[in-house]
């Protein structure tokens, strides 16, 4: 197994968090897993973008042109990270705007289902990995996410998940 995701997003949404779930899910897997953060202005609602390979990497890094998917929880991200997808890779957008990659409003689906507009994050993940974009299925990372999330989040994460992998559907 190898893939190289990128997650792209403001600051508060979540990012880490996918990327934190992403790499439990290799190591639970038996994957080799390396990941990166860059912050820059997360803290006010920055760019952020962290990076998961998955496979026999030696760098945390990934270059220009060879991610293999890209999970952008907001479309402002598409300008500014998109140049890391290789040419055919998955991008899938946090948006109600069509355009040359998988959308999902899943700000939307989390306020319809009365969750907190960081639940998106999760959706998207869902969403994602009922498309088989992702080298873990859905089963591995809904256990990941029952394992690894806080019982104070625990419900929460896992019916955004859900909602991610039903939207998959339409």
């Amino acid at each position: 197994m190898r893939q190289q995701v990128i997650i792209s997003g403001l600051g508060g949404q979540g990012a880490l968090t996918l990327t934190r779930l992403l790499a439990e899910a290799a190591a639970a897997a038996g994957e080799e897993v390396i990941t990166s953060e860059t912050h820059g202005m997360a803290q006010r609602g920055g760019t952020v973008i962290s990076m998961v390979k998955v496979g026999p990497f030696r760098g945390p890094l990934i270059p220009a042109g060879e991610a293999d998917v890209g999970l952008f929880l907001h479309s402002q991200g598409l300008a500014a990270h998109r140049h890391f997808l290789r040419p055919g890779g998955a991008v899938f957008v946090n948006t109600a705007t069509a355009g040359d990659y998988q959308a999902l409003d899943a700000w939307t689906i989390a306020a319809g289902l009365g969750l907190h507009p960081v639940s998106a994050n999760l959706i998207l993940l869902g969403y994602a990995a009922d498309r088989g974009a992702l080298f873990a299925p859905t089963a591995l990372l809904e256990e990941t996410i029952a394992t690894h999330t806080p019982e104070r989040f625990r419900e929460t994460s896992l019916t955004a998940f859900r909602a991610g992998v039903g939207a998959a559907g339409e």
